[in-house]
Parts: C-alpha cells; structure tokens; sequence
C-alpha cells in the first residue's frame, strides 16, 4: 500500500505542469491543473509517509521492474519519510503560492516551463530519498538538479540570473561527478550499488575515510556547506521567489540526506568523523550568519542564512556522529533529534521567509533593502508573517527553530558530565551556537527594522499593495506549523524516534534512550504557552481598549530639522555598520565613500560590497589566472578545419603505437 501511494504520488508530480505545456499560453487552467495534481499526488504521498510512522507500515525494499538496478532499487523506512514530508509540504504550498506570484496572464513566455519543471524537482527529489540502489539515486539526482537548473535561470534574459544558473550547473555537476566515484568506490568494496551497511572489518580504515571524504564533498556541494557553498547566494536570490524558498527548504536537506544515509551505512565511524562535521557546522554556522549581516540584497541575505542553518543541523549530525564514536547514545539521541527536528524546522520558517520575501519583491520590484521601509502599514499581513519567521529563524520560543536548538544544546551540555578532554572539547560548540543566535537576531532586528518599519524610502514602497489570498494562505499554513511545533514539540517524539532508529546500526538502536526520558517536552510546551501568552494579551488587550479618536500624528525628536525625510533615518548598513567591523577581516568590505569638494558640492553617495568569499575572492580569480597562463594554447585553435583532422590523425597514430604493444601482450595471455 505504501508504494503505491508513493508510485502514484510520483507519477502525479512528475506530470503536474504536463498538461499546461499543450494549453494556450493564455489560458489559466495549465496553473490550476498543476496545483490540482500536485496537491493529489502531494496528499498521496504525506499518507504513505504518515504510514510508517503510525501505522508501523514499515517496508524495506520494493521489486522494481528496472534490469539495470537487478530488480530491486526503491525501498521505504523511516528516515525516507522523514525527509518526504517537507518535500510534498512545500512542493504544494510553493505552487499554491506560485498563483498569484507567478500568475499565467502575466508570465506567458516561461510559467508553464516554470511549473513543468517544478514538478520534475519534486519528484526528482522523492525518488532518490526512496532510492536503495546507486542508479536509482542518481537519477533521481539528475532530474533534480536539471530542474533546479532550469527552475533558477526561469528569466534567461536577465544577464545576473544566467551567470547564476551557470555557476549552480557547474557546482553541481562538479558534485555529481564525485557521486560517480563515490558509487563506483562503493561498488568496487561491496560489490553491489546497493545500499547496505558492509560487515565490521570489511572497510579497511584508509577506505572508509576515502568514502566519507567523497560523500562530504558530493554531497555538502548540494547541501551548501562553507565553503562549499559558493554557488548557493546567487542562485537563490536570482530564482523566482517560490523557486527560492523550495530551494532553501528542501533541495539544500537532500544534500544532508545523502550524507546522513551514507553515514548510517559505514560501521564502525572514527571520532574523527565528528569533529570533522562538528568544525564544518560551526565554520557554516559562524561564516553563514556573518555574511548574511553584511547583505544589502533581502533574498541574498536569507541564502546566507541558508548556509548558516545548514552549519546548526551539522552540529547536531556532527554530536550524534561522537555519540557513536564514543559510545554514548544519549549524545545520539539528542544530536539527531536536533539535527532532524531543525532540517524539519528549517524548511518551514526559511521557505516563510523567501515567501515572504516574494510578497515584498511582488509588492515593490525590488530586492534592494535601503530601498524598502514603512512596509508594515502597507502590508500588514506580510508584516506579521515575516516577523513570525523571522522570530522563529533566531531561535527564540515559543517558535520552533528553538526547539531544535534546544535540543542541540542540551546534547551539548550533556558532554560536560563526561570525564576527559573530549567533552571539553565538544562543550565548544555551546558559544558557537550562541553566537550564532545573538547575530540572527541583529541581523533580522535590521532586515525588519529596515524594510517594515520607518517610513518608505521610494515611491514603490511608499505604495506597494498587500498579497494576493492565495499567496497569504500559503504563508500562514508555515507560520501555523511553525507555532505548532514550537508549542507542542512532543507531538514528534515518535516520528523523531523512527527516524533515529532507521539512521542507528542495529547494535546501538536496541538499547538508545528515548527522547522523553531525555527532554523535558511538558516544561517546553508550558513555558512556550505561557510566553505566548505574555505576548498576546498585551496586544490584544491594548487594541481592545484603544480609542480611534484618541490617535493623533506627531513628529519625532528631529534635532532641529523641522522637515525630516525618509532619508534621516537609519537604513540597514548604517544600522550594522558597527557590528560589522568587528568582522572586517573576513568580510573584507569594498567601500567607495563620498568625494566632498568645493564649496558647493555635488550630490555624492556612499557604496559598500562584500564580496563572494570563495567565488569572488577565489575561484574567479583562480580561474582567470589560469586562462591567462594557457594562452599560448590559443595558437593550435584557429578554426581551421584541416587543422582540426590533422590532430585528430595524429591522436589516431598515437593510440595505435602506444597501445597496440599492449593489446597484443592482453591477447597472448587469453
């Protein structure tokens, strides 16, 4: 019953945007039959998820009719349907949202590609988080990451958005192409492309870190990983804002995926394992937030951020991994429900944010911050929803990015009570994590300040008009589950449990803590109603009780200006500036300042840009140089024809001399 619910959910998605491709670019019914069969085949597959973990409808492996994967290549447990959930979740809120962002009337020439390949992402991704064989999972892969491609450079004519899809297709192939040699490894130690755990002692240590090395890589290209992250800050503010969001909230934890299944499958994981992916979160975690502080762009922004929540799930991973290594299930435990619950959160409150994000840039046209400000009157609804994510993204209760964090704390803190150097050592993570939390929070007090509050700094905001409903709903079904897992996190106690135990080799599984006997969820859920509390009755009571006649508009304090203007207040780089330059030997910021001359000057403005870290300031670099060394090759590509077949025969001579010898030799020995 599971796969078929899965088969049929796959093939819905797949063929959603299908049938807008042979309706007349006019019509409106390609969008709303795209939504229609999305939401089928998005409700299809949540019930087949749902299944394994409250049904106990747990299966392992599917007979499917495809030779090359020998017959059996999609299998189905809890970890899978872990990572389902957000992928069907968001795949059918980002389409509904899509309706009135990226409407067919006004979007003609690429909407229906747009759905199209939204679909294929989808079901890309759904097939190779169910995938048990290595062919499986590469095409999957391979449909997701074309589709993302085309997803990305949706407004081809745009120079900024091309060189984004660029730089992405390249990344991700570069990743892909590491895949294939870490399959091949695999093939070549197991002898099989299936996924299983090989017995103890049969994976040399030299082999095992060569496999956990290519996954690393592989896979923390996709996932965003400092520094591997360099193709992820253009593509997600180039894209459409929904492509963003789904991005961000999904694509970049099938990344994670692939690592946390390949690590489940490897016996026996060396501490060093742990610290490894315990160092990359915090270099993720630390570099991602602080790079996101320096952004004038809000989408680009909120991709750093990406890289920064990316590092917080990572250490997470990275404690469960000691936990292991170490014999210690309670820092299992606590690691992976971390790492879960906040790849699960994650996905939630930054798929929120780019939404909303897109309800701005669909209100105003711009993405530029300095050019926003007075947007809560304006857009009221977008406002609230906005804040929640971001309240919710700084890991404050009573939303649930400080549930997830929490636990990650408490795994932590649990280090401390073991004797010798490596809880110590491991404690480290606590301030790591802390800081990380205190600069979210500057960061979005001056995105929220910058674009929601003040008054409007263009006439575009100055008159910007609220979403469309269908954009709203989307939004407040996040907003909705993100209160919901912050006020009730127990209700995930035996979805975290299944998935934890479908990651865990059977050895440690049979005798791990449970998550209640580790977590106090009733001191949670208590504190988090009464914070809430705290917060709404105020409000409430202070609307109830306010007068409409009793408001009346006053001028602020204005230092003897008796006309303020929009440009005497604050803007998002004045208000960061001094936090920024604690950070300025890793930003490393270009600043044009004012050219003040004369008696009367003319109008002048001040400039600031940070860099890419590693595209910028090394890869295009690195590259260019290159090209400039290799120019001396330009001499033997002229374009002449007879040139070309003359390589070519020498190519053929070459071959023949060199391995002729040798193809006589391999005859004699048969």
């Amino acid at each position: 019953m599971n796969f078929f619910l899965l088969n049929l959910a796959l093939i819905l998605v797949a063929g959603s945007g299908v049938p807008g491709l042979f309706l007349p670019r006019t019509s409106v019914w390609g969008e709303r039959s795209a939504v229609f069969l999305l939401g089928l085949g998005a409700l299809s597959g949540l019930i087949g998820s749902g299944r394994v973990f409250f049904l106990s409808a747990f299966s392992t492996a599917h007979a499917f009719p495809w030779p090359p994967a020998g017959g059996s290549c999609l299998g189905l447990d809890a970890l899978s349907a872990f990572f389902l959930v957000p992928i069907f979740v968001m795949g059918f809120l980002g389409a509904v949202f899509g309706l009135g962002y990226w409407p067919q009337q006004k979007n003609q020439h690429n909407a229906s590609g747009l759905r199209c390949f939204w679909g294929t992402l989808l079901a890309g991704m759904a097939l190779l988080v169910v995938s048990t064989h290595a062919l499986a999972f590469l095409l999957g892969w391979e449909v997701m990451a074309l589709s993302a491609f085309f997803l990305v450079t949706t407004e081809d004519e745009l120079e900024e958005c091309r060189k984004s899809g660029l730089v992405y297709l390249l990344a991700t192939h570069f990743g892909t192409l590491v895949l294939f040699g870490l399959f091949i490894f695999w093939r070549h130690l197991t002898g099989s492309f299936a996924f299983f755990s090989p017995a103890l002692g049969s994976v040399s240590r030299l082999q095992s870190h060569i496999l956990f090395f290519l996954a690393f890589v592989g896979f923390g290209l996709k996932a965003g990983i400092m520094p591997l992250h360099f193709w992820l800050p253009g593509a997600h503010a180039n894209a459409p804002s929904h492509v963003s969001a789904v991005l961000s909230g999904v694509m970049l934890k099938i990344g994670l995926y692939g690592l946390i299944r390949i690590l489940s499958l490897l016996p026996d994981p060396p501490a060093l394992w742990g610290w490894f992916i315990l160092a990359a979160g915090a270099l993720s975690g630390l570099l991602g937030v602080i790079f996101a502080l320096a952004q004038h762009d809000l989408k680009r922004l909120l991709a750093y951020h990406s890289v920064e929540n990316i590092g917080i799930i990572l250490l997470g991973l990275g404690l469960a991994m000691l936990g292991r290594s170490y014999g210690r299930p309670e820092w299992i435990m606590l690691g992976m429900a971390g790492c879960l619950l906040h790849i699960w959160n994650h996905s939630l409150f930054k798929s929120l944010l780019f939404l909303g994000s897109g309800a701005i840039v669909h209100a105003t046209h711009t993405r530029r911050i300095d050019q926003l400000g007075g947007l809560a009157q304006r857009l009221p609804w977008t406002a609230v929803l906005f804040l929640i994510g971001a309240v919710a993204i700084c890991g404050l209760p009573p939303l649930n990015g400080f549930v997830s964090e929490f636990f990650v704390y408490l795994g932590v803190f649990k280090t401390f009570m073991v004797p010798g150097n490596s809880g110590l050592m491991v404690g480290v993570a606590a301030p790591v994590l802390a800081m990380i939390g205190a600069l979210a929070i500057a960061c979005f007090v001056k995105v929220y300040g910058a674009v929601f509050l003040g008054t409007p700094r263009s006439p575009a905001a100055a008159s910007a008009p609220e979403a469309p409903g269908v954009m709203l709903a989307s939004m407040l079904v996040l907003a909705g589950l993100c209160l919901v897992l912050g006020l009730a996190p127990g209700l995930m106690v035996p979805v975290l449990e299944q998935a934890i135990a479908a990651w865990l080799p059977v050895s440690l599984s049979t005798y791990s803590p449970t998550l209640a006997g580790l977590i106090p969820f009733s001191a949670i859920s208590w504190s988090a109603f009464l914070l809430l509390s705290l917060v709404l009755l105020p409000v409430l009571c202070f609307r109830r009780c306010r007068k409409p006649w009793s408001r009346r508009k006053v001028v602020t304090w204005d230092c003897g200006y008796a006309a303020p203007t929009a440009r005497m207040q604050y803007t998002a780089s004045s208000f960061a500036r001094t936090l920024l330059g604690l950070f300025v030997w890793v930003l490393k910021p270009e600043v044009r300042g004012p050219e003040i001359r004369g008696v009367m000057p003319e109008r002048s403005r001040l400039h600031s840009h940070v860099a890419e870290l590693v595209l910028d300031r090394a890869l295009i670099p690195g590259f260019c140089r290159l090209k400039r060394q290799l120019r001396w090759f330009y001499r033997f590509q002229q374009g002449q024809t007879r040139l070309y077949v003359l390589y070519v025969v020498v190519a053929v001579l070459l071959m023949l001399t060199t391995l002729l010898p040798f193809a006589e030799i391999f005859a004699g020995l048969l």
